[in-house]
């Protein structure tokens, strides 16, 4: 992964990894909450040596030997000063309930560094006891040295402990530390919110960006169709300006109409000597929209000035009729059967250069229709005066689209954005390979336009651009009988492209 996937990946799940973080320091707040509260009070005390001198130089033998005394007695009171002795002077003095075990793990003596000073810590479940308990511990610490020093607790001895400093009132507990804890709660609730999106990604085997379904299938994407959940069944066709039109409804389709575009432009330069003229439409699994798909392609290609034949291939399934807006009739079956000609059952749409070729009657055995010889000679004459867009059924469930493929130039795969797994179209890619046909490329479908969604998956649809002329390429050139003129026909309304048959 790269710094813009891991991006791509904060953005998708921003919410839920922010939520998580919280969290993290919502739980350390509340263990916090629970935590008993305890309050720290230092007193401190500095080993002295007891002086008999009498003169100035008998002054500065006594100074430097006391503090060798002092020096060498320090390390042993600190060891004395954590002892049950001492523990149980102190809980005599205050009355103490617990014994000199419990207590000892509450106190702490420590030499302050290259001095001959103690310092006594002391932790208790209220200020008050804190104190008291740090002031009794150098009083007992003081009598256990005498008592070291002379076998007596109230006589001091060559060395003595005296008291420098008593103990404060502590005026807020010392333990728990919520700064702490709700620092370390966010440290752990963002490591686990990464940890959530990185997861999340790599369990996540849905389709995500154009440049990870090239990179795990190797087959280049050829189109990307926006998601747009306003269209209907009963409405999702472009209008045949492909939804360049200015106005509200021309911006609204403007999206879709500009990918199509895309689609067109990158199947004309696929190969520019040999351009494929047969390309069939199909998909790994149904839903995912391969006839909105091929249907829209095909208004797009015929609004160019090019002339289209959009055959419906999916002889078990048809939805092509229905996206136009055509009654159940003769086509294409029929055709195949010998009981019309393709002149008799193709229905001519909009500026008179798109032919549509329904269905017709479902035939018992699909795949043998299709694979027939007489199907790859109709389609051979067809694509000498028009490029042929088949609309065929998915690839997995049955070999209807891969038959069909083998006889085409070449098959578009369509597979929906945040659905369709890399393991499903990785088989559908197999399977097409298998029967000797060529994957043209993929078609991205549903999108997201906005939000987490299109963060995720890399995409900016706004609608917010406008072009008023499209630059048209060059019309064909239109004779022999299946293109004879016919008063054209126009779709049932200017429709929408809706990815979901």
């Amino acid at each position: 992964m790269d710094l813009r996937e891991y991006l791509r990946v904060f953005r998708a799940h921003w919410l839920g990894m922010v939520l998580i973080a919280f969290l993290g320091v919502a739980v350390a707040f509340g263990w916090s909450l629970l935590q008993p509260k305890a309050y720290t009070a230092d007193a401190s005390a500095i080993v002295q040596a007891a002086s008999s001198s009498t003169g100035p130089s008998s002054d500065l033998s006594s100074a430097m030997l006391g503090n060798t005394l002092t020096a060498g007695r320090v390390k042993t009171y600190v060891t004395l000063g954590q002892s049950r002795a001492v523990a149980q002077g102190v809980i005599d003095d205050l009355h103490l309930s617990a014994s000199p075990e419990q207590l000892v793990t509450k106190v702490a003596v420590t030499n302050v560094v290259d001095t001959v000073n103690l310092q006594v810590t002391v932790t208790a479940s209220t200020p008050e006891m804190a104190r008291s308990i740090a002031e009794a511990w150098v009083k007992s610490m003081a009598s256990e040295v005498n008592r070291l020093e002379t076998g007596d607790p109230d006589r001091q001895g060559a060395v003595f402990l005296s008291p420098i400093d008593s103990a404060r009132l502590p005026d807020a507990p010392s333990s728990p530390n919520t700064r702490l804890a709700l620092a370390l709660g966010a440290l752990v609730g963002l490591a686990v919110a990464v940890g959530y999106g990185l997861l999340r990604y790599t369990l996540d085997r849905r389709i995500r960006s154009v440049e990870q379904v090239e990179r795990e299938t190797g087959k280049p994407v050829v189109g990307t169709i926006p998601e747009e959940k306003s269209f209907t069944a009963d409405n999702r066709l472009l209008p045949f300006d492909g939804g360049s039109s200015r106005g509200s409804e021309g911006a609204h389709l403007f999206g879709i109409g500009e990918a199509m575009r895309e689609l067109r432009t990158n199947l004309q330069y696929m190969d520019v000597d040999n351009p494929p003229r047969i390309i069939v439409v199909t998909s790994p699994l149904p839903g995912d929209g391969k006839s909105t798909i091929s249907s829209n392609l095909a208004v797009t290609l015929a609004s160019s000035g090019q002339p289209v034949v959009l055959i419906d291939g999916d002889l078990r399934r048809p939805m092509v009729d229905t996206v136009f807006g055509l009654p159940k009739g003769a086509g294409i079956s029929d055709v195949l059967a010998g009981r019309a000609t393709i002149a008799e059952v193709a229905q001519r749409f909009g500026n008179g250069q798109l032919l549509v070729v329904t269905a017709g009657k479902v035939p018992p055995n699909p795949s043998e229709v299709l694979g027939s010889a007489r199907m790859r000679e109709l389609l051979k004459s067809i694509a000498r005066e028009a490029i042929v867009i088949i609309d065929a059924p998915p690839l997995i469930p049955v070999t209807d689209a891969a038959v069909l493929a083998h006889s085409a130039d070449g098959a578009i795969i369509v597979g929906t954005v945040g659905k369709t797994t890399f393991e499903v179209l990785g088989k559908a890619i197999g399977n097409l390979e298998r029967a000797g046909a060529r994957a043209l490329g993929l078609v991205l479908n549903k999108v997201p336009r906005r939000g987490s969604g299109a963060a995720y998956y890399g995409y900016q649809y706004h609608g917010d651009y406008y072009r008023s002329d499209e630059q048209e390429l060059p019309s064909g050139t239109v004779h022999g009988d299946l293109l004879a003129p016919t008063r054209p026909r126009a779709p049932r309304r200017a429709s929408r492209t809706r990815v979901g048959s």
